[in-house]
């Protein structure tokens, strides 16, 4: 239930509204607007009776939210939503490219990427610290020291920091280097690391499970929101079907679907999706056609010694050419590609 309050409602009419809400066993979350308040009523799992709120001279209308994703859909937030990330916006119509290695190896390597990406159309530097694979043998990322070379990159770069944390230690650690946390797709239902990076405020970057339906994405989302943190991107980046063509299948139809759904921007992820280098630039063009805000791209210095994810990466000449095509295909539409010029 949104109870949406009238121009003139003062602090203590939302402070009462706020008590009313408490004293039916919810949990209130108020929502200051550029004209007025409102307030969502959160924990309820059936309708909630209006009447006694309707009846304050304060209150304009109650709006029954019949989806269960309250602060995350369009019903409770119709406007969409801008996230910032360091000195970029994303989800304000033009189009954000984050791009980096799928790991942080060296400091060669990730200054190097970054400095190229910044000169070349990237908004932000993508790298894991924190790799969690499927087999126990492979590379599981720097680490400490690993977050501590994407500081040294942004630095170097000027571009805002995007790395994956898959525990409440990388948490901990993370907060204090990287501009934005990812959640990865084998952890989008890891409620517990969802509230805990809600509790962070850090802009959140989660990414869809590979068997996840829009609906369970979307709440997930509603976990980190209803800590307090409505700083989200949404990324589709493949899920798996009965398709043999790609690594996964990307779900181009996710892109409007959830902007129709919620007011959260979403950014598409080829790479993870084709899992080849020579699929992804096509599949990015596609993605910004449907709508995506963000593009995320794995760029490697020399894919062929990449420890993580090489058959998928783009070599640096490769990535330019693919800003050029993607930046005309969102000039068709209408929209700007953000670049910080590094």
């Amino acid at each position: 239930m949104l109870i949406v309050m009238r121009n003139s409602a003062t602090e203590a009419d939302v402070r009462t509204v706020e008590d009313m809400v408490r004293a039916m066993g919810f949990r209130p979350h108020a929502m200051p607007g550029a004209v007025r308040t409102a307030v969502c009523v959160l924990g309820n799992d059936r309708q909630v009776d209006g009447g006694p709120f309707e009846a304050l001279p304060c209150v304009r209308e109650v709006i029954h939210v019949t989806k269960p994703y309250k602060l995350v859909g369009r019903e409770f937030h119709p406007d969409d939503t801008v996230v910032r990330v360091g000195p970029v916006s994303i989800g304000d119509g033009n189009l954000t490219i984050m791009a980096g290695p799928c790991a942080v190896e060296d400091e060669e390597q990730i200054v190097s990427t970054a400095v190229f990406l910044a000169r070349n159309g990237a908004a932000a530097l993508r790298g894991g610290a924190f790799k969690p694979r499927t087999s126990p043998y492979s590379f599981q990322g720097l680490g400490l020291e690993g977050l501590k070379l994407l500081a040294a990159a942004r630095d170097a770069s000027g571009l805002p920091v995007v790395t994956e944390v898959i525990d409440e230690k990388s948490v901990e650690l993370a907060v204090d280097y990287a501009d934005m946390l990812q959640i990865g797709t084998r952890n989008m239902q890891n409620f517990s690391l969802l509230k805990i990076v809600g509790q962070t405020r850090k802009p959140v970057l989660l990414k869809r499970g590979m068997s996840a339906t829009v609906k369970d994405l979307l709440m997930s989302a509603e976990y980190i929101a209803s800590e307090g943190n409505e700083n989200i991107v949404l990324a589709e980046r493949g899920i798996r079907t009965f398709s043999d063509a790609s690594r996964n299948t990307l779900d181009l139809c996710a892109v409007p679907s959830i902007k129709e759904k919620s007011h959260l921007p979403v950014l598409a992820d080829p790479s993870h999706a084709m899992g080849v280098w020579d699929k992804v630039l096509p599949v990015a063009r596609a993605a910004v056609a449907v709508g995506a805000d963000s593009l995320m791209i794995e760029v490697h210095p020399n894919p062929a010694a990449a420890k993580s994810d090489g058959p998928q990466s783009l070599k640096f000449e490769m990535f330019a050419a693919l800003v050029a095509e993607v930046k005309a295909v969102a000039a068709a539409m209408g929209r700007s590609l953000t670049v910080l010029g590094g």
